[in-house]
This record gives structure tokens, C-alpha cells and sequence, in this order.
């Protein structure tokens, strides 16, 4: 599962946060990070202007 994520992610791309913190939002992915232990960070735009950083394992890409 986590290699279709990394294959479909890139900035700009639309998803939707399905577990976590931030579970049931939405909006565009604008940055992407892979930390020293090899977790991939992404930060959401939402629609109201609001942001949020997230763990790419806990989104899906639309």
C-alpha cells in the first residue's frame, strides 16, 4: 500500500486524510518530506486557507 501512495503523490495532487489526527479532511498536497528514519511527511492545504502536516501512510490520494 505504501508504494501506491509514494507513486501517486506529488505536490498538487488532491487527497483526503483516512487516518490520524486530521481524519476526514481534505485539500491539496503542497509539501513533501521524507524525514532521516524514512517517514514521508506531506502538508495540506485545505479549501479555507488552513494547513496541516500529515503522514503520507495516513492519506489517500483521489
Amino acid at each position: 500500500m505504501k508504494s501506491d501512495v509514494n507513486k501517486k503523490l506529488k505536490d498538487g495532487a488532491k487527497c483526503k486524510v483516512v487516518a490520524g489526527t486530521h481524519i476526514g479532511k481534505s485539500g491539496i498536497v503542497q509539501d513533501i518530506n521524507t524525514s532521516k528514519t524514512g517517514a514521508v511527511t506531506i502538508t495540506v492545504l485545505q479549501t479555507n486557507g488552513v494547513r496541516f502536516k500529515t503522514l503520507a501512510k495516513n492519506v489517500e490520494i483521489k
